[in-house]
């Protein structure tokens, strides 16, 4: 690679450090990152080091060797999960450490095994790591996700150029999106995330009871429980740490009441799943509850998915993404939900965040569940948006207000 890419991936770790999880002298770091990211996690753990991090843990996996699993591993193996992993896991979390993770999937690895064997492996891995997703989910500890190029993901998303161009392809697009191509990244993103809270802090004071989506393939009126709370840009940790959860992030977001969703959405982007890609779907809700699914490919990994549990039908995040979004102007069909979410207005099925709730991290299962907070042990967000979605904001009296016209913002802030 040339001296100028190695310029750009030190600037992104930076980026990465300082606002992803925001490193604080003497704190650890643990890093997950697939192994052919190796050369993204050398800079991210010499800029965590340079922070003054304690120590950097570093766990590596390999997706060629999760596919040779499902190939030749014992059929009735895939519901075990190993005890260590998910106590090492938490114990991470537990110590306050940074958790970086590095996601970076070929959407197309597992798209010919059993649906069945890929549900069970996902489930037990959900069930032992969930105190540790829990622990996230509160924003106990700082965490980001990121994404780096790799051979498998560039090779789906540039497939019309010649091979050697396609990894140098996507870096250039991560660097663009992600604002490391501007003189002081760092400072550029702390700018933008900025006016998303204050996107965040506009749509708190509205307090909508409900909105309603209208666009091609879709009528939904999405409920809004007593005291949400809508969040973008950045989060902070209850010692009042900030960080960056998601980069890049152009959204806001915030919970739905998981019983007071009824009609149809048509999704707008494929949904890589598990190493399957989900493409022209919708869902049809009923009082909160999927009641309704169809897809053109990857239908039952999809079905398998909303019957994890009783809330992995249930929705558990709506979040507002303009069309004017780098990522959608970008024009790229990244196959990773990170880069496609933050193309589009999405929602969510499966687990809510506590934090989306007021006083919603202190509350008992029933009481967050009885204000309207779903809970799942899996949290899968899928695209909705599109340039003809309108959406309005339903207030309390029964009045509408535009938040969205044509697919862009309808309000200043």
């Amino acid at each position: 690679m040339t001296t100028s890419f190695e310029t750009n991936l030190q600037k992104y770790a930076e980026l990465v450090i300082k606002v992803g999880v925001n490193v604080q002298p003497g704190q650890n770091v643990l890093l997950r990152l697939p192994v052919d990211a190796a050369a993204l996690g050398r800079h991210l753990l010499a800029e965590a080091y340079k922070a003054g991090a304690h120590y950097v843990n570093v766990f590596y996996n390999d997706e060629m060797m999760q596919l040779l699993r499902f190939e030749h591993a014992p059929r009735d193996s895939f519901d075990y999960f190993p005890d260590w992993m998910a106590e090492a896991m938490l114990s991470f979390a537990k110590n306050g450490d940074a958790i970086i993770s590095v996601y970076a999937a070929n959407p197309d690895l597992l798209k010919n095994q059993d649906p069945e064997l890929i549900g069970a492996a996902h489930k037990a891995s959900a069930q032992k790591l969930r105190p540790f997703s829990e622990i996230l989910g509160a924003d106990l500890v700082p965490w980001t996700v990121v994404s780096a190029s790799t051979p498998s993901w560039a090779n789906k998303v540039f497939a019309h150029l010649p091979e050697p161009e396609r990894v140098p392809a996507l870096w250039d697009a991560i660097f663009k999106i992600c604002r490391v191509d501007k003189a002081d990244p760092v400072a550029a993103w702390r700018e933008h995330t900025e006016k998303l809270v204050k996107r965040s802090a506009y749509l708190n004071e509205r307090q909508y009871v409900a909105l309603k989506y209208d666009a091609p393939g879709t009528d939904l009126v999405v409920g809004l429980p007593e005291n949400h709370v809508w969040m973008g840009g950045y989060g902070k940790t209850q010692s009042g740490t900030p960080f960056t959860a998601n980069i890049p992030t152009e959204e806001v977001f915030t919970l739905p009441h998981k019983d007071r969703i009824n009609g149809t959405v048509r999704a707008t982007l494929p949904l890589s799943l598990r190493g399957t890609l989900v493409q022209d779907f919708w869902m049809r809700f009923e009082d909160g509850k999927v009641v309704e699914v169809h897809a053109k490919t990857g239908e039952a990994m999809l079905k398998k998915l909303l019957e994890t549990d009783a809330g992995a039908s249930m929705l558990g995040e709506v979040a507002l993404v303009p069309q004017s979004s780098p990522i959608a102007q970008s024009g790229i069909l990244f196959y990773n939900t990170l880069y496609d979410e933050n193309a589009s207005c999405h929602l969510a099925v499966g687990r809510a965040y506590r934090t989306s709730l007021q006083g919603g991290e202190t509350m008992s299962e029933a009481a967050f569940g009885a204000a309207g907070g779903n809970d799942s042990l899996i949290h899968v967000d899928f695209m909705i948006g599109a340039d003809e979605m309108n959406i309005d904001g339903i207030l309390a009296d029964g009045s509408t207000e535009p938040v969205f016209r044509q697919g862009e913002w309808a309000f200043e802030v």
